[in-house]
C-alpha cells in the first residue's frame, strides 16, 4: 500500500461553531496544547495538518479544482444537473456561501499550524535538534501554504497568528505576504538540506519551500506591481535571493526531470489496452519514489475517506472505456488550446485526448455539458484489463482483492509542485542559468532551443504545466486574464445533446479573486468586507 501521510489512530474532532468568526477549531482531544508531550505527538499533529490538503467529498471547491475550471484551458462541463460547477468556470456566484469550504479548510490548516508552533517548545526529549527544527520547519511551511492558498483565491484575508479567536479585518497585501515570506524563509533555514529521498514522500522539504518561495514571489510582485517580497520587520526578500533559492533547489535537491514527460501520468501504465502508450514505449514511474520530479503533492489512498476524487470529477462522463475510466465530465478542454498547440510538441497528445482521433470507444454522455471532444489526460481514471474484464489500475495495484467502486478507486497523487515548474520560474526570474533551464525542459520533449523571453516562457508554462492548477494564477500575475477570457467567445460545444456555443464573461473589477463567504462577513459583524466586484 502506498505511503500516505494522514493521521492514523488519532481523531481530530471539529466543531462547525456557526457563531465563531473564521470557524476556529476548538481545543479538543489531541489538538490542544496538553497533547504535545513527545516528538511522536508532534509528528501526529503534523499528519493532522497535512490531512487537510485532501478535500474529501468537497473537492469541487478545492483551489486546485476551482483554478482548473476557471483557467482558459478548460470549461466547466459536468452534467445538466451540475450548474454550480459551470458557475465556477463562468465566474458566477451561484450560492450564498459558494466558497465557504476552502475558506474554512485553509483556516483549519492555519489553526493547526499555529497550535503546533505555539506548543512545540513543551517537548523536551527530542532525538536531536535537527528533528525539532524539521518539524517546526514543516509547520511553518504549511502555514505559509494555507495562507498562500487563501491569498490566491480571495486576495487579502485576516492574518491570524495565534490560536485564540480574534475578529480581525483583512490584512494588507504587504502584511499577508510578509508573513508568508517569513514562514517560508524560516522553513528553508530549518528543514534539512538532504537530497530527495523516498522517505520525504508526502511531506514538505527544504526544496519544496524554495520552490514555493519563487511561486509566492512571482505572484505577489506580478499581481501587486512590486519588485521585492516584504518581511514583517521591514526587511525584504529580493529577486536575487529568490534566484539563489531556485538555483540551490535545482542543483542540490536531488530532484531530476523524468526522462519522458508522459511517464509521469498513469495512462503510461496502460500499454496493454492503450495503443498510444504501447506505441511510445511508455512506462509509468509510479508514486513510490520513481517520480523524481515531484516535489510536493497531495497523497491519497484506496479508502473512501482518503481517495482521490479529482480524477472522478475530471474523468470522461459515465464512460468505462480503455484506458480512461468512469468519471463525471468536468473540465472539458478548450479547443483553442488544442488548435494553438504545435503538433511537434509531444506534450500536446501527451496531455490532451482528442476522442475523435484516438480509438478509445468514447461516446459522449447525453447530459454532458460544454462537450468539446477534447479531454485532459493527466488526472483521469485509468482502466486496465484483468482476466478479460475492465478494472481500475489503482484498485488492481493497491487492493486487488477489493471490490471496485468507481467513486473511490482513484489514488493518484496530485502534484502541486514539480521540478520543471521551478526551472521555468528560474528562467522567468532571470537566473544566470535561465537559458539552460528553459532548454532542459524543452529538450526533454524534443523541442529546439528558443530565447528566454517572457512571451516564450508564457507559452512554455502553458504547455508544460497544463491541467496542473497553475495556469489561472499565471494569468492573474501576468495581468493576462481579461485578454484570455475575452477570447473565449462563441466556442462551439454540445450541451445536453444540443449544439450551442460557449462564452466567458470575466469581471476585471474582481482582479480574478473570489467572493468571501457571506457567512464569514456576517460573523465578523462588518469587520470583514466583501471583495470588489462581488458586492
Amino acid at each position: 500500500m502506498k505511503k500516505i501521510f494522514y493521521l492514523l489512530g488519532v481523531i481530530l474532532l471539529f466543531s462547525q461553531c456557526s457563531n465563531n468568526f473564521l470557524d476556529t477549531e476548538p481545543l479538543t482531544m489531541k489538538v490542544n496544547t496538553s497533547f504535545y508531550q513527545t516528538p511522536g505527538d508532534v509528528e501526529e499533529a503534523l499528519y493532522g495538518i497535512y490531512s487537510l490538503m485532501n478535500p474529501g467529498d468537497n473537492l469541487f471547491k478545492h483551489s486546485f479544482f476551482v483554478s482548473e475550471l476557471m483557467s482558459d484551458d478548460r470549461f466547466g462541463g459536468g452534467g445538466t444537473v451540475d450548474p454550480e460547477l459551470q458557475a465556477i468556470a463562468d465566474f458566477k456566484n451561484y450560492s450564498y456561501d459558494m466558497y465557504l469550504f476552502p475558506w474554512q479548510q485553509d483556516y483549519k490548516g492555519v489553526y493547526r499550524s499555529n497550535m503546533l508552533l505555539e506548543s512545540i517548545s513543551q517537548v523536551t526529549d527530542w532525538d536531536s535538534e535537527t528533528q525539532q527544527a524539521r518539524y517546526e520547519g514543516e509547520a511553518l511551511f504549511m502555514r505559509a501554504f494555507f495562507y498562500f492558498d487563501l491569498a490566491r483565491m480571495f486576495g487579502t484575508v485576516p492574518l491570524v497568528l495565534k490560536t485564540e479567536p480574534e475578529n480581525l479585518p483583512k490584512a494588507t497585501p504587504e502584511e499577508l505576504y510578509a508573513q508568508i515570506a517569513l514562514d517560508l524563509k524560516q522553513a528553508i533555514e530549518k528543514l534539512p538540506a538532504a537530497p530527495y529521498s523516498v522517505n520525504d514522500i508526502g511531506r514538505t522539504t527544504k526544496w519544496a519551500a524554495e520552490g514555493y518561495m519563487a511561486r509566492v514571489f512571482l505572484f505577489y510582485t506580478g499581481v501587486y506591481g512590486k519588485t521585492e517580497l516584504p518581511l514583517p520587520d521591514g526587511g525584504t526578500i529580493t529577486k536575487a535571493e529568490v534566484i539563489n533559492y531556485v538555483d540551490d533547489c535545482v542543483a542540490n535537491s536531488g530532484h531530476k526531470l523524468v526522462s519522458d514527460f508522459r511517464n509521469q501520468w498513469p495512462y503510461a501504465y496502460a500499454g496493454d489496452v492503450y495503443p498510444y502508450a504501447k506505441d511510445n514505449n511508455l512506462s509509468w514511474v509510479g508514486e513510490e519514489g520513481g517520480n523524481t520530479e515531484a516535489m510536493f503533492s497531495i497523497r491519497f489512498s484506496i479508502q473512501s475517506a482518503t481517495c482521490n476524487r479529482f480524477n472522478l470529477f475530471f474523468g470522461l462522463r459515465m464512460q468505462n472505456t480503455y484506458p480512461f475510466g468512469y468519471g463525471w465530465g468536468c473540465g472539458p478542454v478548450n479547443p483553442q488550446l488544442w488548435d494553438s498547440w504545435s503538433n511537434d510538441d509531444i506534450r500536446k497528445v501527451g496531455s490532451v485526448c482528442d476522442v475523435n482521433a484516438e480509438s478509445i470507444g468514447y461516446v459522449s454522455s447525453p447530459d454532458q455539458v460544454e462537450e468539446t471532444y477534447f479531454w485532459q489526460k493527466k488526472y483521469m481514471p485509468v482502466n486496465i484489463e484483468v482476466d478479460g474484464a475492465s478494472k481500475s489500475m489503482f484498485t488492481q495495484i493497491y487492493a486487488p482483492d477489493q471490490k471496485q467502486d468507481n467513486m473511490t478507486c482513484n489514488t493518484q497523487e496530485v502534484v502541486l509542485l514539480r521540478l520543471a515548474d521551478v526551472m521555468l520560474m528560474g528562467a522567468e526570474l532571470g537566473s544566470t542559468k535561465a537559458q539552460e533551464y528553459l532548454d532542459d525542459v524543452r529538450d526533454r520533449v524534443q523541442l529546439p532551443s528558443v530565447p528566454v523571453t517572457l512571451d516564450n516562457i508564457k507559452v512554455e508554462r502553458r504547455h508544460e504545466l497544463a491541467f496542473e492548477g497553475v495556469r489561472y494564477y499565471d494569468l492573474l500575475r501576468w495581468h493576462d486574464a481579461e485578454k484570455a477570457f475575452s477570447a473565449i467567445s462563441n466556442i462551439p460545444v454540445v450541451s445536453g445533446g444540443k449544439q450551442t456555443t460557449y462564452s466567458v464573461t470575466f469581471n476585471p473589477e474582481t482582479k480574478g479573486f473570489l467572493p468571501i463567504p457571506e457567512s464569514q462577513i456576517l460573523l465578523s459583524e462588518g469587520v470583514l468586507e466583501q471583495n470588489p466586484g462581488w458586492q
